[in-house]
């Protein structure tokens, strides 16, 4: 077929169809109001645009926000034969981003105390016990090593995905006969199949029943993901994505992968709806605060998916932004790729990328916001669109960052530090200052930088609230006559907290 007629013919199987739904499973759609219509529109042009260039049969996107499902749609269809058009119910397989459930079983039996993340994995995977390492002076592998790929694995997306239906009978053999390292463990970060196939045998072990079963009643069951799991054809075959390679100009049936040993690391099915639900959820558990924690695994161990191992890399932003944005530090965390963006902040992602499917997903927890897509194409991980999304989102104002109420400590010390810039003196905001602060720079001459600043910008406006960075730090924009001065405070670690330094700058543009 010529690739004129494969165009033209995907264009007929393959409409854009819009997913109008108002409660899914428990998660709400917000209705889209006026000024937000267009900018979900622009989301849908970058995902259907990517879509076609990457002869995708069919795809679903979802953005979340604050716990609620603000836009999802579909595009495409389910299956090139009856061509069912995609929607938010439809079926996918996620692949990797399996990978984070099974992280945090992990966390969840680490904090019922039935496993150490430190401890050696053949304390709880017997079969390892007799394995070679790669030099005398290795380390043995620790359940932590698993969790964030520096096990000394090799790298085995081809190979790690055909084995998602390995009998765990083979499995147990694979582990006695042992495994050619790459390198030493807790050298280096280098992504590996094989290591979460390793955690899903642990949770096993250690709870006392199959992997599967116990993700299902520790995290499907209790937030609702009704139509997830990861026996894929027990599902019912009218809500079912099947998975497609492009091949010779034309889609070609990729086989159904049963569950077996190595499910653990990518063999999960799910839905918009169903998915929308564990997005929320993870969100949920920033920022910390008081109050009850009823998840089913707390809060803090939701936030610890976001702690990357200690092998950091410097990368582009995924996306069409990438060339000409900051660079990003990031690391592998568990379960999630953790990086941080001059724009976006704090980012956890992961792609998953299989026969027959792709997906990924793109958590802002600064901004409690989460998007998604999933896509029947082998390994076409809708990586970019998800990520120019999350662009889209910000130059139109709709990411916000979550609010935080400043410490009592830190509203005090703005108070005095809107009062000595005001008089002019340090010395007339009373006892709150830290012991170095006048040793770092005594009152005249901090009187006289006062001074300077104010024959700058004029008479200011310092009332603005803080913004705090911690309980102890917070910044400040006051509006002048003649310009904007900001402001950092950051108070002491005392009993009594002290400002330990006040930093007044005027803003340029």
């Amino acid at each position: 077929m010529s690739h004129i007629a494969s165009t033209r013919l995907r264009r007929a199987l393959v409409p854009a169809v819009a997913i109008a739904v108002t409660v899914m499973n428990g998660v709400l759609v917000e209705p889209v109001l006026a000024q937000d219509a267009a900018v979900f529109a622009e989301v849908d042009r970058t995902m259907e645009k990517y879509r076609l260039d990457a002869h995708i049969p069919g795809m679903v996107w979802g953005i979340v926000q604050d716990g609620r499902l603000v836009h999802v749609k579909g595009a495409g269809v389910q299956d090139t034969d009856t061509k069912r058009p995609v929607n938010a119910a439809t079926l996918f397989r996620i692949a990797s981003m399996t990978k984070a459930f099974t992280a945090l079983s992990i966390l969840k039996l680490r904090d019922d105390g039935k496993l150490t993340l430190d401890a050696p994995v053949e304390t709880y995977v017997p079969e390892l016990r007799g394995w070679k390492y790669p030099t005398d002076d290795s380390p043995k592998i620790r359940v932590r090593d698993l969790l964030t790929h520096t096990a000394g694995f090799v790298t085995d997306d081809p190979w790690g995905d055909r084995q998602t239906p390995l009998p765990e009978s083979e499995f147990t053999r694979l582990l006695s006969e042992g495994v050619p390292f790459t390198r030493s463990p807790a050298t280096a970060m280098e992504y590996s199949n094989l290591g979460y196939a390793l955690l899903g045998r642990i949770v096993a072990n250690v709870s006392g029943e199959p992997y599967k079963d116990f993700v299902q009643k520790l995290l499907f069951t209790p937030l609702g993901m009704a139509a997830t799991g990861y026996e894929v054809a027990a599902a019912p075959q009218d809500r079912r994505a099947l998975g497609y390679r492009w091949e010779d100009d034309a889609w070609k049936l990729e086989p159904t992968m049963a569950h077996g040993a190595f499910g653990a690391m990518g063999g999960i099915q799910t839905s918009a709806e169903d998915y929308a639900r564990w997005v929320a959820y993870l969100l949920s558990a920033w920022p910390s605060r008081d109050g009850a924690d009823t998840g089913p695994v707390r809060r803090s161990s939701v936030r610890e998916l976001a702690q990357g191992a200690n092998f950091p890399s410097v990368r582009l932003r995924p996306g069409a932004t990438g060339a000409a944005a900051c660079r990003q530090a990031a690391t592998y965390a568990m379960g999630f790729y953790a990086a941080t963006d001059c724009d976006l902040a704090l980012t956890l992602s992961h792609g998953g990328g299989y026969p027959g499917y792709g997906s990924h997903v793109l958590l802002l927890p600064d901004y409690g916001v989460g998007i998604f897509a999933f896509a029947n194409r082998t390994y076409a991980g809708p990586r970019p669109p998800v990520w120019d999304a999350a662009l889209t989102l910000l130059q139109a104002g709709r990411l916000k960052p979550r609010s935080s109420v400043p410490s009592a400590a830190l509203t005090s010390a703005y108070a005095a530090a809107a009062k000595m810039f005001t008089t002019g003196s340090v010395t007339t905001a009373g006892d709150v200052l830290a012991m170095n602060f006048l040793m770092d720079r005594d009152a005249e001459h901090r009187a006289r930088d006062f001074a300077g600043l104010k024959a700058e910008v004029g008479t200011c406006n310092t009332t603005a609230p803080i913004v705090p960075t911690g309980a102890l730090a917070g910044e400040f924009t006051w509006t002048c006559e003649r310009g904007r001065v900001k402001g950092q405070i950051l108070l002491a670690p005392t009993p009594k907290p002290q400002i330990q330094s006040l930093t007044l700058t005027r803003s340029t543009p």
